[in-house]
């Protein structure tokens, strides 16, 4: 029996995740905040900082863990060694929600699967070393998913956007940051499917186009309504710059493949 433990599931993609996967297996989560998981006996009380996962994963026995943390990077290295130990023990499947910001110090172009991991930023840097723990582990017991932004009407960072337009204020776009896109229901399809087929490795989970970071939320603007919506331009640098993560090697059937249009589609208007 396939029993699921997503870590982090009171998150918006770890939400998102128990809700797309409780009606097909035994699926379970963690929080660490919000009383309306208390007595939901699907869901256990975790605080990185304070507990040991250990005791949740003995008691759980899951086959598949999804790991969705966020937190303190101390303690989220801490939590994911023993992750990886569990992992490693029980033969259980791990699978970790990395980032596109594993390769945020190469600029001039996106990156594959099995391109070198290189990153400037500390958030970066702590992705690439949870990473190595878990490819430590033999082939078929991780996958490694890396996304991109993650947009969908309830995501924070299209909520963040409602604010700025229904209080005119001025919103940041990159307009030389090129990247590639996902939102909450494609990605969490592309998990399932994944589950079902017992995929293992590396994936890059973002849409088959790129564009640049101002264009794309323009797009999204006038999903929503709003024709003319005031945009404060952030340069980092004179050139474009990317950071999108394609899949090469590793690619998903067509039905799970999408354009960043199908992103903007999916918002529903103010």
């Amino acid at each position: 029996m396939t029993r699921v433990l997503i870590l982090g599931a009171s998150g918006f993609i770890g939400g998102a995740l128990y809700r797309e996967l409780c009606n097909y297996v035994d699926t379970y989560g963690t929080y660490h905040t919000g009383k309306i998981y208390s007595e939901n006996r699907h869901f256990f009380h975790y605080d990185m900082e304070k507990e040991d996962i250990f005791n949740i994963l003995l008691d759980l026995r899951p086959t598949h863990i999804i790991s969705a943390l966020r937190g303190p990077f101390e303690a989220q290295v801490i939590s994911h060694g023993q992750i990886a130990a569990y992992s490693r023990s029980s033969r259980s499947k791990v699978i970790f929600l990395s980032s596109a910001n594993v390769f945020d110090a190469f600029s001039n172009y996106p990156s594959y699967e099995y391109d070198k991991t290189l990153s400037e930023s500390p958030y970066g840097r702590l992705k690439i070393q949870l990473e190595n723990m878990f490819m430590k582990l033999p082939d078929r017991q991780y996958i490694i998913a890396r996304l991109p932004m993650v947009f969908g009407s309830q995501s924070p960072r299209i909520k963040e956007l409602r604010y700025a337009l229904t209080h005119q204020q001025a919103y940041e776009v990159f307009p030389n940051l090129v990247m590639n896109v996902t939102n909450d229901n494609m990605l969490t399809r592309q998990i399932h499917y994944m589950i079902n087929r017992n995929r293992k490795g590396i994936f890059h989970l973002g849409s088959t186009d790129l564009i640049h970071h101002n264009e794309f939320i323009l797009e999204c603007c006038h999903r929503l309504g709003v024709r003319s919506p005031f945009f404060k331009n952030v340069y980092t640098s004179n050139f474009d710059r990317f950071l999108a993560v394609l899949p090469k090697d590793k690619k998903l059937p067509k039905h799970l493949m999408f354009s960043h249009h199908e992103v903007v589609e999916e918002l529903k208007k103010l």
